[in-house]
């Protein structure tokens, strides 16, 4: 019954962590996780315990980078090697359980801002990448020298565009390198200055310039992988980018090149089919898929008064890791949203799939909020911040006397006509509206509870006063495998 709705914790001991990695040769420790750069990190703040969050595939080498930096530092480490939702965000709850002072993250990071103050560093890798191989893919898809172009990369690549950018200057005039958003250090920093934040990267726009203006061209990803949407970072730019420009991705051993035109359509698509979903729905499913990203309280309860708003139904759900297993236990939800991350919310779900489509935050808010752009017109945003007041991309929700929610809608999956949302006529929007019955009892009327009268089994009878009462007697004693009344055989 424990892993019905989560998991177990003889779980995390049997199940195998990921593809193991191969160990880093102790010579090239150094350079692969820059522990130089860390040592200086832990010193400057004086951190007496420090917490090292890896990912799966690098749980290989913790042991000796813990052992290293303790020598070295004279510093206490803990590692952090199960996270309760994904590896990609910074685990703050695991670090102050632990008592630490300060955090180090290990592998690819989504660089999503932590719920609670606390110094982190960043480790990213830094895989080899072929400069001049990717430089003339790079004049292989970009003719035109005038034409704008960033250029982007996964994490573990990013160390290698500024060498690649000077490669590719003295011809083409109007390059833009992104880099990672790291945090930034503390202190005033003037708006002439700050570059622009998005996608999880800074890019250093010049004045007047917008980056719907720029084409990408992205170094990452493997010939030999057998399923390419199976990166999140890729899908969120490939999603979030202008449908207009051009979009190339690069394998950084090979120089391979590869148009993701085709694949972002796909990607948009789908989208789109799950707003349809969403807009069909009339019990949404809010999973809370992080605890320690800033604002996913504040997101919740946008997410809750948007399907209020909408005139449907929504529940909170605290299940950890979404699996199909533990979704399937709530039947009467159309639609499960995840709260995450924007990498684990656009993770790839489970080899058997999920009983009811899962949505994003934004596609819920396309699909309830009458205000929002049309397809094609609204961007696509995977960061649920995104979506709050304060964000330049936030569309608050029209007033209840707005022509917008009269707008006849008809579903694109059944055909039929959707009707408007009926508000409740109550002034406490905490009320629920009561239905009298004839036996003069007063019910809920949800439609959980139209779910559950319509199901031929609707759980165990109580049979309250119809069951005769009996005294207690001795039961079978010993165990499955063999009962005391049941001899030897």
């Amino acid at each position: 019954m424990e892993s019905t709705f989560s998991s177990p914790a003889e779980a995390a001991l049997q199940r195998e962590a990921g593809v193991p990695g191969q160990p880093t040769p102790l010579a090239d420790l150094d350079r692969v996780y820059e522990l130089e750069r860390i040592v200086g990190f832990v010193r400057d703040l004086g951190c007496q315990r420090v917490a090292l969050q890896f990912p799966d595939q690098l749980l290989g080498d913790a042991g000796a980078v813990a052992a290293r930096l303790e020598e070295t530092t004279g510093s206490k480490m803990f590692i952090l090697g199960d996270t309760a939702y994904g590896s990609c965000c910074v685990d703050v709850l695991g670090a102050e359980q632990a008592g630490a002072q300060a955090l180090v993250h290990f592998g690819p990071a989504c660089l999503s801002p932590p719920a609670r103050p606390l110094p982190v560093a960043f480790v990213l890798g830094q895989r080899p990448v072929s400069l001049e191989l990717c430089a003339r893919a790079f004049e292989a898809q970009n003719p035109d020298p005038k034409a704008p172009v960033v250029l982007l990369s996964e994490p573990a690549c990013a160390h290698a565009l500024e060498a690649l950018a000077t490669l590719l200057r003295p011809r083409y005039l109007d390059l833009l390198v992104s880099s990672p958003a790291f945090p930034l250090p503390l202190g005033p920093l003037s708006p002439e200055s700050e570059p622009l934040e998005r996608f999880g990267r800074r890019f250093p726009l010049a004045t007047g310039r917008r980056l719907e203006e720029y084409g990408a061209f992205y170094v990452g990803g493997s010939e030999t992988s057998p399923d390419p949407d199976l990166d999140p970072d890729l899908s969120r730019l490939l999603l979030g980018w202008a449908p207009g420009q051009p979009f190339s991705s690069c394998c950084p051993d090979t120089g391979h090149t590869q148009d993701e035109g085709v694949r972002a359509e796909r990607l948009r698509a789908q989208r789109r089919y799950l707003v349809e979903r969403a807009r069909d729905a009339r019990v949404v499913g809010l999973l809370a898929g992080t605890l320690g990203v800033a604002q996913h309280r504040e997101a919740l309860a946008h997410l809750r008064n948007l399907t209020q708003a909408a005139g449907k139904r929504s529940y909170v759900l605290a299940l950890g890791r979404p699996t199909p297993a533990k979704l399937a236990n709530f039947p009467e939800v159309d639609v499960f949203v995840l709260l995450a991350c924007p990498l684990g919310t656009l993770a790839p779900q489970p080899s058997g799939g999920f009983f009811r489509p899962v949505l994003a935050p934004c596609e819920l808010e396309a699909a309830c909020n009458p205000a929002w752009p049309p397809p094609g017109l609204a961007p696509h945003l995977t960061h649920y911040a995104d979506l709050l007041p304060g964000s330049p991309f936030h569309v608050p929700l029209p007033p209840p006397e707005s022509e917008l929610w009269d707008t006849p809608d008809v579903s694109l999956i059944t055909g039929e006509l959707r009707p408007p949302p009926v508000w409740k006529s109550s002034n406490d929007p905490g009320c629920s509206t009561l239905t009298p019955r004839p036996q003069l009892e007063l019910v809920e009327s949800s439609p959980a509870a139209l779910f559950l009268s319509s199901r031929s089994w609707q759980g165990l009878e109580p049979r309250l006063g119809q069951t005769p009462v009996t005294e207690a007697v001795s039961g079978r004693r010993g165990i499955a495998i063999a009962y005391e009344d049941e001899g030897s055989s």
